[in-house]
């Protein structure tokens, strides 16, 4: 039957065609079989090329087109025009080769092969003439199409033709014909060439170009495994002169042979070391890290983790030193000490434009820091840091961020360069990374006291120029805390009220009408001159200039902007000091004055984000004017105000070294294997247990996995099922399962579709998607035999972090009869979790975003969990993010505020502020709100759904949770 026979058709097509074309170039239409052959026969070349791409394109959509092979044989294939020949080579591959067989059915077409067509007998000669062609194009061409034919009847009668092609003069025929042997001794053996790997070994001894010896040695290589090593013991030398490819084939044989027998690692070693001097960057790192799988003795290390340094200083993309980066953080887990000695080689690499490099170096070489070699990375820092200052570079404040924060890092752990590293600081402290340089300098004062008297010296000094209110209020805070003795308590009290000049802070209020009298005025006038003659004079008047007190005095400025925050931190240092100080009646009076105007600033009230901060700021000024002229409230809290604070700060820093040490120590390896753990045998381990092979392994395939970001996940079969959703229902004529594959920005869509009917269907799956999604490859229409099955596949792009929807129909027609069916699909939703990751920040981070991003999601409390932590654990679970917060689970309390973080796989923050209250009177249910902040508005609401959805659920509802997610989400939230 004809149906038959085009199913064959485009059985052949699939299974000889190695190249696809996009639909898009076939719009219009496609001309018929008639007008291909007549176009065939035109004496216009141009003509002839537009049938036979016309021919190639129809016989990939399923055409058979029986007639057009006989008019390329009679017309094109003796032509001179090198492209007609180049898409005659495309319809050779495409082209079905053998005799259909309608008699077999389809499931025992494989028992009996079929006959090669008769035209092939004319092909083959075809191809012959063109190996023998006396130009080095074609015969070149021709012998790179012959590595993507598979058929022993096609090549056997050419291979003579090849083996001539393989003492040509010309080098592109002699490689290519190395290429052609290699794929022919693949795929048939010594079936077709008997002497193939003596035919490589003379051509190999004999050639000098650098690309036919590398593909001759690709033949030896997968063939004839001896003679390659053979060939590179008698040529270590000389190897390096062989070209980039030949080495990296090199490399690729010692894991090979090394994999199979690790006893012959000693045959290789040489031929590492000289491969990591090469001028070629990937010869010198495949040849690096090679090198330390086979050997982990230190010379073998320190020769690769040298390598490694140098590319890391001579590359020039980001995206190769990042890769070095991880090699070295895996050496620096299990030979710390030899690193160490190309810490500073490794440091160098810090001065990339890219802050993400920057942040990997700091992290490996603050990891490598000894007391031998600290002096020499805070001299690099230092250097690095007084080099920023006058760069204009975008990486610049975080930069600068970063190399304070290495600095805090070296001090805190060797004390002997804390002294040399707060002096280069302290001229920070008025920069754009202020508030990390007077933090830092904070902790350092609480740490080593006999630094303070130089550090509190210089913060007074500095206070002129300090420009932003926290970091004021940080400085404040030290000179209170800090200023112990008399001389240093009096320096400290007189400076800051100099700084803050005479009250009242009047907070400024610009009307309109101000603004008006504000603006410079021309007045014009007639005068008489001595003469006695008249004139016109023009006076131009500009308004006055702001007093100097207000202008060369930050703190006065802060205050008198309406800071009533800066104003109460202000109050609590000058009452600190006053009391140590012994309350002297110039000072109380002096600092009451300061109180009622920093009262004043209080009352009149402010705007913005420090709203909340009136009544408090209020308070605490009343409380210090009561400490100051109440003698009994005097006695009662002078200790707390004077010594506590000091006393808890340096409980916090404890705690949180601890907290590092402990973090720390989480992240060492523990024993790898004990005295009775199984030894695992290569070949015949799988999924989790290959990670058990304890040096970093030889296995490419692991490689793989850490490329793709599933390192240690094995084939998780159950995860796959998760994301497995029904399309059709069961009693439809097909029935269709899909699996949703997620891979960051690519999600890959296997359709399962199974024919419940008792005749062949050709069935086609239409795909549209809602959101950021875009269909990138569409699925192509198969043919599925009776009560048969098949897997049709499609990739979708996301390009952003939103609820997604795909849907479709599928569109079946019956072969034998040409019935149409429609059939609807399912909706699938894509979940966000699958793209929201758990990440860190700092506080100050997080309060950045917070005020930066303008999409907010208010979520009401509406759930049956009546425990508070309960329910943040919950909450944390069900939407991967990261609590930033730590939660005291000791006491009780009726109140939690938490701070949840996470990022998307584009780069997309997600910031999220639980607030819930217990109450008492509603049967202990939790009330509040949970608010979701991001810079997009689809992450906003999509994870707003989401949260609106899991809330209500504990955790041991688990099943029914699976089947409320197929539900589609409605947002609730929109831009503020």
């Amino acid at each position: 039957p004809p149906e038959e026979g085009m199913s064959q058709a485009v059985n052949s097509n699939d299974d000889y065609c190695s190249f696809t074309l996009p639909s898009d170039l076939s719009q219009g239409g496609l001309p018929s079989e008639a007008d291909i052959c007549k176009d065939l026969e035109s004496p216009n070349a141009a003509t002839k090329r537009s049938a036979l791409k016309a021919a190639i394109m129809a016989m990939l959509g399923g055409e058979a087109l029986p007639r057009v092979l006989m008019q390329v044989i009679r017309f094109c294939i003796n032509t001179p025009d090198h492209q007609l020949k180049k898409l005659m080579m495309l319809y050779w591959e495409v082209v079905p080769k053998y005799q259909p067989s309608p008699s077999a059915s389809s499931s025992s077409r494989s028992a009996k092969k079929p006959a090669l067509l008769p035209e092939m007998i004319l092909v083959c000669n075809a191809l012959m003439n063109d190996l023998n062609h006396p130009n080095e194009y074609v015969r070149g061409s021709m012998l790179r199409f012959l590595c993507k034919i598979k058929d022993e009847e096609i090549l056997g009668p050419l291979m003579a033709s090849v083996k001539q092609c393989l003492e040509h003069r010309h080098s592109y025929v002699r490689k290519n014909a190395a290429l052609c042997v290699f794929h022919c001794f693949r795929l048939f053996g010594t079936k077709l060439i008997p002497d193939g790997a003596e035919l490589m070994e003379r051509f190999i001894l004999a050639e000098t170009d650098m690309c036919a010896r590398r593909n001759a040695f690709l033949m030896l290589f997968n063939s004839a495994e001896d003679i390659a090593i053979e060939f590179i013991s008698q040529n270590v030398d000389d190897i390096m002169k062989f070209g980039e490819g030949f080495a990296l084939l090199v490399l690729e044989l010692t894991r090979n042979v090394c994999r199979r027998d690790p006893s012959s690692k000693s045959r290789f070693v040489r031929v590492l070391f000289q491969m990591l001097s090469s001028s070629s960057a990937s010869v010198s790192y495949e040849a690096a890290w090679t090198l330390v799988s086979l050997s982990s003795s230190p010379t073998a290390v320190r020769a690769a983790a040298q390598t490694y340094s140098n590319l890391l200083t001579t590359q020039a993309d980001n995206n190769v030193k990042l890769i070095i980066l991880e090699r070295l953080e895996d050496l620096k887990k299990k030979h710390s000490k030899v690193l160490q000695e190309v810490l500073m080689d490794v440091l160098r690499a810090i001065s990339s434009p890219n802050p993400d490099i920057c942040s990997k170096v700091l992290d490996i070489s603050l990891s490598l820091v000894t007391s031998r070699n600290v002096e020499e990375v805070v001299t690099a820092l230092k250097r690095e840091l007084l080099k920023s200052r006058d760069s204009d570079m975008d990486k610049n404040a975080p930069y600068r961020a970063m190399l304070v924060a290495a600095l805090h890092s070296c001090s805190s752990r060797f004390p002997e360069v804390a002294e040399g590293v707060v002096s280069t600081l302290m001229d920070e402290v008025g920069g754009e990374g202020g508030l990390k340089v007077v933090v830092f300098v904070r902790a350092i004062v609480e740490q080593y006291p006999d630094l303070r008297s130089g550090v509190l010296s210089t913060l007074l000094s500095s206070l002129s120029d300090v420009a932003k209110p926290d970091v004021m209020a940080v400085t404040m805070w030290i000179l209170g805390e800090y200023c112990v003795d008399d001389e240093a308590a009096r320096e400290a009290f007189d400076a800051i009220t100099q700084q803050l000049g005479e009250p009242s802070f009047v907070v400024k209020e610009e009307a309109k009408e101000e603004k008006k009298d504000e603006e410079p005025t021309v007045t014009t006038k007639n005068v008489v001159l001595a003469d006695g003659t008249y004139a016109t004079q023009t006076v131009y008047s500009e308004p006055p200039q702001a007093s100097a007190e207000a202008s060369s005095s930050p703190l006065r400025g802060m205050v008198v902007s309406g800071d009533v925050f800066l104003c109460g931190v202000c109050a609590s240092t000058l009452t600190k000091l006053c009391l140590r100080l012994g309350r002297p009646k110039a000072c109380v009076v002096r600092c009451v004055r300061l109180l009622c105007g920093f009262a004043g600033v209080a009352e009149a009230g402010v705007g913005g984000s420090q709203k909340t901060a009136k009544v408090d700021s209020h308070d605490r000024i009343g409380l210090c004017a009561r400490m100051l002229l109440d003698d009994r409230t005097s006695e009662m809290l002078r200790e707390t105000w004077t010594d506590k604070g000091k006393v808890t700060f340096s409980q916090l820093l404890r705690e949180m070294r601890e907290k590092a040490a402990l973090a720390s120590k989480e992240g060492e390896e523990g024993i790898i294997s004990q005295a009775d753990d199984l030894i695992h045998i290569r070949q015949l381990k799988g999924g989790p247990a290959a990670g058990a092979a304890g040096d970093i392994d030889l296995d490419d395939g692991s490689d793989l996995l850490r490329a793709t970001g599933r390192e240690g996940d094995g084939s998780d079969y159950a995860e796959g099922l998760r994301h497995t959703y029904q399309l059709t229902g069961f009693s439809d004529s097909v029935y269709s399962e899909a699996s949703l594959i997620v891979n960051d920005y690519d999600i890959k869509l296997e359709l399962l579709m199974i024919n419940r009917t008792p005749d062949a269907l050709s069935i086609n799956v239409e795909l549209s998607t809602i959101g950021d999604l875009k269909i990138v490859e569409r699925p192509q229409a198969r043919v599925v035999g009776p009560l048969d099955q098949a897997v049709i596949k499609a990739s979708i792009k996301v390009s952003s972090t939103e609820t997604g929807r795909i849907f479709g129909t599928i569109v079946y027609e019956n072969t034998s009869n040409g019935k149409k069916g429609y059939i609807n699909l399912n909706d699938l939703h894509l979940d966000i979790m699958d793209y929201i990751k758990p990440a860190t920040c700092t506080d100050e981070v997080f309060r950045s975003f917070w005020a930066e991003f303008e999409w907010e999601n208010k979520v009401a409390v509406s759930t049956s969990i009546l425990d508070l932590h309960q329910f943040l654990d919950h909450i944390v679970a069900k939407t991967n993010m990261n609590c930033l917060t730590p939660v005291q689970r000791s006491g009780k309390s009726n109140f939690l505020a938490a701070n949840l973080y996470a990022r998307s796989v584009f780069g997309e923050d997600a910031l999220v502020n639980v607030s819930v209250e217990k109450k008492s009177d509603a049967g202990g249910k939790l009330t509040g709100y949970i608010r979701i902040r991001s810079k997009t508005q689809g992450i906003a609401l999509s994870l707003g759904d989401r949260i609106n959805m899991v809330q209500r659920k504990i955790e041991d509802e688990e099943g029914k949770e699976g089947k409320e997610e197929k539900v589609e989400p409605v947002a609730n939230g929109g831009k503020q």
